[in-house]
Order: C-alpha cells, then sequence, then structure tokens
C-alpha cells in the first residue's frame, strides 16, 4: 500500500499569469492511496472518465492536442473542464482490462446543484484499444466551489450534462489508426466558457432568424471522428484527422441542425526525449441549418 500525490500548476511561460483561472494548483490536485491488488482511490481536483479511458482513442486527447479539439470541446475530450471535490478509483489492469469512476461532491447543502460523476473502462491487447465512458454533471458551472466552474474550467452553463461515447485503435507496425463517437447533451444552455472567453457577455441563446427569441431547451452534439497516425522514423510522426459534428439545437419555437466539418493535420518531431518540434493546421466549415445564435461561426480552440 503506498500513498500518492500530485500538485500541477499551470502558467504562461510568455507572462507568469496563473492558467486555469488564476488558480494556483488549476491542473491536478489529489491525494490518495494505491495498491497493486485493489487499484488506485484518490480525492481531490481530478480528471473524468471520459478524460481518464474514452480521450486517449481521440486525436486531440492522444496525439493531436487542442487544435483537434471536437467543436467547442463538447464532449471534454480535450479536458477542457477538471472536476473538484473528486473521489475517484481505478483499477488495477486485469490481463489489458482497466475500469474506474468519479463523484464530484457539489460542496452544498444541495447535493445535486453542481456535482458530477463518470464511468469507463478501457481493453488493451497487442496493439488494440477498446474505450467507453459516460459522463454527467449536474447544474455544471453554477456555483464557484462544485464539481466543475472553478476558475478557468467553465464549459456549457446549463441544467445538465451528459456525455457518453466509445472508441477503437488499432496499431499495425508503425500506423495506428482509430474511429471515436461521442454524444454530448447540453440541457437549457445559457453560455459555453469558449465564446464568453472572446465576446463579453456572449451567449448561445438565438439573436435572430426564426428562431430569435426562443428559449433553447436542448443542444446535443453527436461526434464522428477518424485518426490516423504514421511513424515515418522513430522520432518524426505525421497524423490527420476528420471530425463530423452532428448538432441538434432545439428550442420552444422549432429546432435546428447544423453540420460541422472538422479537419486536421500534423507533424512532429522529437529532437530528444523531452523536447520536440511540431507543425499543425486545423479547419473548420458550419454547414446545414443555422441556429442565429453565435454557434453559427465556426471556433477553432486555440486559435481565437
Amino acid at each position: 500500500l503506498k500513498a500518492v500525490f500530485q500538485l500541477e500548476n499551470g502558467f504562461n511561460l510568455s507572462n507568469g499569469r496563473l492558467g486555469q483561472g488564476g488558480l494556483m494548483f488549476g491542473r491536478q490536485a489529489y491525494v490518495g492511496l494505491a495498491s497493486d491488488s485493489y487499484g488506485t482511490l484518490t480525492v481531490g481536483r481530478q480528471y473524468d472518465s471520459v478524460v481518464d479511458f474514452l480521450a486517449p482513442a481521440t486525436a486531440n486527447g492522444s496525439w493531436g492536442g487542442l487544435l483537434f479539439s471536437h467543436p467547442f470541446d463538447n464532449d471534454n475530450t480535450d479536458n477542457t473542464f477538471r472536476v473538484n471535490n473528486t473521489v475517484k478509483y481505478l483499477s488495477p489492469d486485469f490481463a489489458g482490462v482497466q475500469f474506474g469512476g468519479t463523484y464530484s461532491f457539489s460542496n452544498s447543502t444541495n447535493f445535486a446543484n453542481n456535482r458530477q460523476y463518470s464511468v469507463g473502462g478501457q481493453y488493451s491487447n497487442a496493439g488494440l484499444l477498446f474505450a467507453a465512458a459516460y459522463l454527467q454533471a449536474n447544474n455544471p458551472s453554477a456555483t464557484a466551489s462544485g464539481a466543475i466552474g472553478n476558475g478557468g474550467d467553465t464549459s456549457f452553463v446549463a441544467s445538465r450534462l451528459r456525455i457518453f461515447g466509445g472508441g477503437v485503435n488499432y496499431t499495425f507496425g508503425p500506423a495506428t489508426a482509430g474511429f471515436v463517437y461521442t454524444n454530448a447533451d447540453v440541457r437549457d444552455p445559457t453560455a459555453n466558457g469558449y465564446l464568453n472567453q472572446t465576446t463579453t457577455g456572449e451567449t448561445i441563446a438565438p439573436i435572430t432568424g426564426p428562431l430569435a427569441g426562443a428559449a433553447v431547451t436542448s443542444i446535443r452534439f453527436q461526434n464522428f471522428e477518424i485518426n490516423g497516425k504514421y511513424q515515418l522514423t522513430p522520432a518524426l510522426y505525421v497524423g490527420a484527422q476528420y471530425v463530423y459534428t452532428l448538432e441538434t439545437y432545439s428550442t420552444t419555437l422549432g429546432s435546428a441542425k447544423p453540420k460541422i466539418h472538422s479537419f486536421g493535420l500534423m507533424a512532429d518531431y522529437n529532437l530528444s526525449k523531452r523536447t520536440d518540434v511540431y507543425i499543425q493546421g486545423a479547419f473548420q466549415k458550419v454547414g446545414g441549418d443555422t441556429t442565429g445564435s453565435s454557434l453559427d461561426n465556426a471556433y477553432v480552440p486555440g486559435a481565437a
């Protein structure tokens, strides 16, 4: 039996400012106990099961990075938010099978106000990886001291966020190919953290068009991703990604179904075990129905 802990500080190298909304330990901050036979139990600020299990099957959660996020990182596979007040269990590896879950307290007498829970699992064997996860957050970002929304963690401000999905990766020789499906359902949304970071006070409510003046009841994102990476040499790899996102934007006056196409290309060269240089590009196109809101504009996280 071992005691384990981790404290991570995020800061901007250019100006010294703290990341994650100014938190001193805004990335992970947890303590716990680990056993080779029974698994690991930790408490604190941590990653949820979507990040732990499903994200590694995606390009952005593995080798691609922020620009390859699904639109607005709607499924948190790029780890837009971490979860506070969290108890997490991670099982040992049982012949390639590993599973776990989290519960994040609201830190309030109203237990459902800004709480989060998630479960997930992986199977890995001889180059084959299967992954799946589920997450639900009630009133995410509604309070400052709850599960989500402390500092720079705000994703969607809503009455409920529900995410589930699965993926498969297969590595054969120097090549890796993958497919991932995720479904993010946002109920009674009022704002999105990415939009509010770039446009003061902007919300996702309809502002023009046939849905103007309507109340938004839900936004559902279905993401279909294919990705591939090829290791040209031990130090150099290239990768590509395509994501088709079907959005269902429901209001009290009707619904709209925009379609989002996201593409990414990347090359990475390792100068040493710790240092690499890379070049990457992303392109996004929004088509189909229009919602009359700020979601109609293409938006690549990290390239604002």
